[in-house]
């Protein structure tokens, strides 16, 4: 069942050229970005513990998409970078927000810039988040993105949290190519 928070927020992206569904649960959300993303296409995606979640990345590369996956073990830094920056051109390019606001806004905080720009640049964006991420407003929801989820990043990924600034912020208020940009809300806790 829909909520009032999750139907509203719909209607609203719908009005800013996103199109957005809700799911009730992170098995849907899977079934939806694998039907939605042909064989022939190519992913990118940036991390994400709600997409590690939902082990899409996995099944895409286990029935043969070309994924870019720069978190494949044995890997140097540089090469890890180059395939974060080929990810940003890719056919497809999958993310979480770090935080909605009920007005649409959604955050996306990155340590790299392969995130905000594979977002911002690839040809078809899927974001997935959880109704947990949801917030009153833009200023609450960047500071979710800053003061909850940076905090949980920087220990899950075990860096000096003394040297990590916040990098680059991207502020998704509307879409302006139709289809582009697609939104699934799960109704459930997904991710930081």
């Amino acid at each position: 069942m829909v909520s009032e928070r999750a139907e509203s927020l719909i209607k609203i992206w719908g009005k800013k050229n996103i199109q957005a569904e809700f799911v009730s649960r992170k098995n849907e959300a899977a079934e939806k970005i694998l039907k939605a993303i042909p064989l022939s296409a190519s992913v990118g995606f940036s991390g994400s513990v709600t997409l590690d979640e939902l082990e899409v990345i996995a099944k895409l590369e286990a029935r043969g998409n070309k994924v870019f996956n720069p978190y494949k073990a044995r890997m140097s830094r540089e090469e890890s970078l180059g395939i974060r920056k080929q990810a940003s051109s890719a056919d497809y390019y999958l993310a979480s927000a770090n935080g909605i606001s009920q007005n649409g806004e959604m955050v996306f905080l990155s340590a790299y810039g392969n995130r905000t720009s594979g977002i911002a640049y690839a040809k078809n964006v899927i974001i997935v988040c959880g109704i947990n991420k949801i917030t009153e407003n833009l200023e609450t929801a960047i500071e979710r993105s800053r003061e909850y989820a940076t905090p949980l990043n920087i220990k899950r990924l075990n860096w000096d949290a003394n040297k990590i600034m916040r990098c680059q912020t991207l502020i998704i208020e509307a879409e302006v190519t139709p289809e582009r940009l697609k939104v699934i809300l799960v109704g459930e806790t997904l991710g930081f």
